[in-house]
């Protein structure tokens, strides 16, 4: 009997179809990867199992990026699997390709990433040629089991869905396109100098940083003014009460800054409040109730952005946390939303969430949701049941599991959305809103005296015969009357008013009968000045890249990117967290400042005149050509050739450009050329000379971005000050690994100049026997000898294993980077490490393998005598079949001692067997040529052993240039070897290959 293969997106999801369908088709059975009974399979993926990528043949390796090699635009794209899910993908495609199975339903996410999932997952399976099995849609906004099983009834068929497949797989490719192109040419073009700049750019990312870029170009420009504002104190019968001063004839206008309770002068300040003091008074004021809603339920980017404002969450942690909870915890619903409305027929599931959380006891929610009960707020509400307003998922709220064993950040963003979930179904708060205006006539002998000479300040009128202007003050209250959902809040409550101002939080006033005069007991100038816009937070960011679409001018544009903004709200945090691991943007504290290499990214755009890469109208424009493709308006075919021809247009802007430097917003620095004493200004690639007043430049400069990491103005200066800086971070090889090192300016004899070099100081004073100082205090006692540990250069070593005036000859090895795996090592972590034996949990090591941050202990291994990692105990317990993972450090580990080149170690590599794990086999030693023996011995041996023999032959026999330390001088054995007579240290591995085997 053939049966028909459902392919859901989430494994939640199979779960929840199967329960669906288990009264209509009969009891499904369960199998390690899918459920299965005479009519249906059901499995599912788990977000996208497949990616796209260049055929191999017109693919460019990152050796090889050049413009020589640009545009990148393949006929067609190969698919690869994803590599987290390849086991995922194996299951899916064997349950596709099953004889038995003759139809296929693609129930992934009712939207265009859903659909672009499933299609690509059935082109994989089909291989070569397509899988030639009939696919129907199941379009699910509700996950109820009569949802579900009514979607099952309406299945759309593959031509409704060509036009949406269509618009997944131009979205997916144009984005290949423009990202790979776009950063491979930005990069050819700021590696012309030499080096390997890595500039990435993409369709989403550039303009996010473009947001962050232009605000601070904002705050730079920002020139603050002062002005002045009047706070007087009035007298009633019934107590005092304060008031602002403020015009009320005053109009907004094109100076932003301008307000109706700002004055612009220091005198006319002075004079107003001279005027009013003491004087009398009369009073009006307007009193009128009013109600403020709950915020609606949360998606994925107000969660975000509440969880950052109230607990200084990363969008990256908030949304771990969220999925934590969802996955492992089945306390909420999935996360990755846009949507902030339920379907139309959750109704019965709201209020089974209500009677769960009742019951719950969860002592400070559950109250809330009995009360709810009792006073029957879960009801039908177009703000909250509305399918128009739910796209591939519904909001996030609480499943009708309470969870337990939830950790401290877990409880506080479950509590965030019960909370919401709560409220949004609570009346509304009430409040009375109290405007009281008083308004001081002075008369005309009080007035004379304060006043300055007529004429002087034409906004105070001129004197009459009894009296001069009027000056009003303004005081408002805002009493709540009725809390509603504000209850749930208690004392936070006015910190729940969205866009809630001071008054908000309750201030009453005194009462004035009607007709009473009061009496002006104070009035005093208080200076103020202007202040430039804030730098944005994650909060504030995310929320710029979910409006984006609303500053573009063009209609159609902007209607387009309505319900889109930058991203979605899945990808919205890992765009963030991109941008900060490319160094474009750092975190201080809760600011997000753009560094020097963001500027300039955006100087060389702008330059190059390739800018639709930094603004949102290109995603506009996409996604209108888009929804015309969905529709059936636009071809494919037509969207993709733009696409190439603006990939085109933008490699070529890149390649022709001919002229020396960029027109850009440039900095000059303060320290003087060491050479003559000039000038040095910087452009777009270089901080140059450009001589003294009335002389010509001498030739002295030094690149902005050695080695692929962009100087700081501040760290130019310092270097120009100082002529050294560092150990700094973030410098790539080549090849693109990172690296450490200090920078230097030195003197050059036969330029008879400085330039700028690399020092990574580690050996330094060994081959020179230059004897060391330390200038620094002690950290530690070293644990291989016991002497003193102190900094030097790069690293942390023994005072005997450097030359010292107590002790030429080394005799310790101890030694450990300040920097490991990008992971700085600070002195109190290393006192540490001295004194306890280990470091705290460190978080950003990354590995030189994956490229993936990990998190260990920097431990002393004295088996080995070095410095290894260790790894903390998973919290999750292991998977059952799965063989429990060794964490401790061993000999055999990579060092966490090196300061580059070290392996993720082998503990943190997934098992590559399904049911139990194996030792893995040592590499096989292979014979080495004659050549190579002459330098290592004749015994077989792999080729990381073959370099690691090779280098201590390059130490023992001090062949690394002098001048440059990554640089080989071969003698004659080496020679013999390397076919050349110097060589790079990032060559060996590769040198080695013809010689062993």
């Amino acid at each position: 009997m053939s049966k028909t293969l459902v392919i859901a997106e989430k494994p939640s999801v199979a779960q929840d179809i199967v329960r669906a369908l288990t009264p209509l088709a009969g009891k499904f059975d369960k199998h390690d990867d899918h459920f299965e009974n005479e009519r249906y399979v059901v499995t599912s993926a788990v977000g996208h199992l497949v990616e796209i990528q260049a055929p191999e043949q017109f693919d460019v390796k990152r050796g090889k990026w050049s413009f020589a090699h640009l545009p990148v635009i393949p006929p067609y794209f190969d698919l690869k699997p994803v590599d987290k899910t390849k086991s995922r993908l194996a299951a899916v495609v064997r349950q596709a390709k099953r004889k038995d199975v003759s139809e296929l339903i693609n129930a992934c996410d009712a939207g265009r990433e859903g659909e672009l999932i499933f299609r690509l997952i059935e082109q994989y399976a089909g291989g070569a040629k397509p899988l030639g099995k009939p696919v129907r849609r199941l379009w699910l906004q509700s996950m109820t089991p009569q949802a579900i099983r009514e979607g099952f009834e309406s299945l759309r068929s593959e031509q409704q869905m060509a036009g949406l497949a269509d618009a997944a797989r131009s979205r997916s490719e144009a984005d290949w396109l423009v990202g790979i192109n776009g950063t491979r040419a930005m990069t050819a073009f700021n590696s012309q100098g030499g080096g390997f700049f890595l500039t990435t750019v993409g369709r989403v990312q550039t303009p996010t940083l473009s947001l962050v870029v232009e605000r601070e170009e904002k705050i730079r420009k920002f020139i603050s003014r002062d002005y002045w504002e009047i706070h007087a104190s009035f007298g009633a019968e019934a107590g005092e009460y304060p008031a602002k001063w403020f015009d009320p004839k005053w109009k907004k206008g094109e100076d932003v800054e301008r307000r109706a309770d700002r004055v612009w002068s220091a005198a006319e300040a002075t004079a107003i409040a001279n005027a009013v003091r003491g004087q009398p008074a009369t009073v009006t004021e307007e009193s009128k109730p009013t109600t403020q809603a709950s915020p609606l339920l949360f998606d994925l980017t107000s969660l975000q952005r509440e969880a950052n404002g109230k607990f200084g969450f990363s969008a990256k942690t908030t949304l771990a946390l969220a999925q934590s909870l969802y996955e492992r915890h089945k306390a909420l619903t999935y996360p990755r939303t846009d949507s902030r409305a339920l379907p139309e027929d959750y109704l019965p599931v709201a209020r089974q969430t209500f009677e769960m959380l009742a019951d719950s006891g969860m002592r400070h929610l559950a109250p809330h949701a009995q009360t709810a009960l009792a006073g029957n707020y879960v009801r039908p509400s177009k703000r909250i049941f509305d399918n128009s307003k739910v796209s591939d998922h519904f909001a996030i709220i609480p499943t009708l599991q309470a969870p337990s064993g939830l950790s401290e950040a877990e409880q506080k963003l479950y509590d965030l959305v019960v909370r919401r979930f709560m409220a949004v179904f609570f009346p509304s708060a009430e409040y009375t809103v109290t405007t009281r205006i008083t308004t001081v006539a002075p008369t005309l002998p009080a007035a004379r005296g304060s006043l300055p000479p007529e004429g002087a300040l034409p906004g105070l009128g001129r004197p009459g015969a009894g009296q001069v202007d009027q000056h009003h003050f303004k005081t408002e209250g805002k009493v709540l009357v009725k809390p509603g959902w504000l209850a749930i809040y208690g004392k936070e409550a006015a910190d729940e008013v969205e866009g809630g101002q001071a008054g908000d939080k309750g201030q009453n006033l005194v009462p004035v009968k009607p007709g009473e005069v009061v009496r002006t007991e104070q009035a005093d100038p208080k200076g103020l000045k202007t202040k430039p816009p804030a730098r944005y937070s994650e909060a504030t960011l995310l929320g710029a890249m979910e409006s984006a679409g609303k500053q573009i001018d063009d209609d159609e544009l902007r209607e387009a990117m309505q319900e889109k903004g930058l991203g979605t709200p899945a990808t919205r945090a890992a765009i963030i967290e991109g941008l900060l691991t490319e160094k474009y943007m750092l975190r201080e504290g809760r600011e997000i400042i753009p560094t020097a290499k963001a500027f300039q990214l955006m100087t060389l755009l702008r330059g190059l005149e390739v800018e639709e890469l930094s603004r949102a109208d290109l995603t506009g424009e996409w996604e209108y050509k888009l929804a015309q493709m969905e529709k059936g308006q636009l071809s494919r075919e037509a969207f993709m050739q733009q696409i190439a021809a603006m990939t085109e247009r933008m490699v070529k802007k890149a390649k022709e450009y001919d002229r020396d430097t960029i027109p850009g917003d440039y900095a000059t620095l303060q320290s003087p050329c060491p050479n003559c004493g000039g000038v040095v200004k910087e452009n777009y690639r270089r901080y140059a000379c450009v001589g003294k007043p009335g002389a010509d430049p001498c030739g002295f400069s030094f690149g902005k971005s050695p080695a692929g990491r962009t100087f700081e103005t501040a760290e130019a200066e310092q270097l120009l000050r100082d002529k050294k800086i560092g150990p700094l971070e973030g410098f790539r090889s080549k090849a693109g690994w990172p690296f450490t090192s200090e920078i230097v300016i030195k003197y050059d004899d036969e330029a008879h100049n400085y330039k700028l070099e690399f020092d990574f100081g580690d050996a330094k004073a060994e081959e020179t026997g230059e004897l060391v100082e330390f200038a620094d205090a002690s950290l530690g006692p070293c644990p291989i000898c016991g002497s003193e540990v102190h900094e030097h250069g790069s690293n942390y070593v023994c005072t005997r294993a450097v030359p010292t005036a107590a002790q030429p000859l080394p005799s310790c090895s101890f030694k450990s980077g300040k920097v490991i795996l990008q992971q700085p090592v600070e002195r109190a972590q290393m006192e540490k490490l001295l004194a306890t034996g280990k470091t705290d949990l460190l978080d950003k090591f990354v590995s030189m393998r994956t490229r993936r941050a990990f998190k260990a202990h920097l431990a002393w291994d004295a088996e080995a005598g070095k410095v290894n990692f260790e790894f903390a105990p998973s919290k999750f317990p292991p998977r059952p079949g799965v063989a429990k993972k060794t964490i401790a450090a061993s000999p055999g580990r990579a060092s966490a001692g090196a300061q580059k080149g070290t392996k993720k170690p082998a503990a943190m590599k997934k098992p590559a067997a399904k049911k139990a794990a194996t030792p893995r086999k040592p590499a096989a030693g292979k014979a080495p040529s004659a050549a190579l023996a002459a330098v290592i011995g004749t015994e077989p041996v792999a080729r990381p052993a073959a370099v690691k023999k090779l280098w201590e032959y390059i130490k023992a026999h001090n062949l690394q240039d002098p001048q440059d330390k990554r640089s080989i001088v071969a003698d004659d054995k080496l020679r013999a070897v390397f076919g050349k007579d110097r060589a790079g240290m990032f060559e060996l591995a590769g040198l080695l290959g013809p010689h062993l085997g």
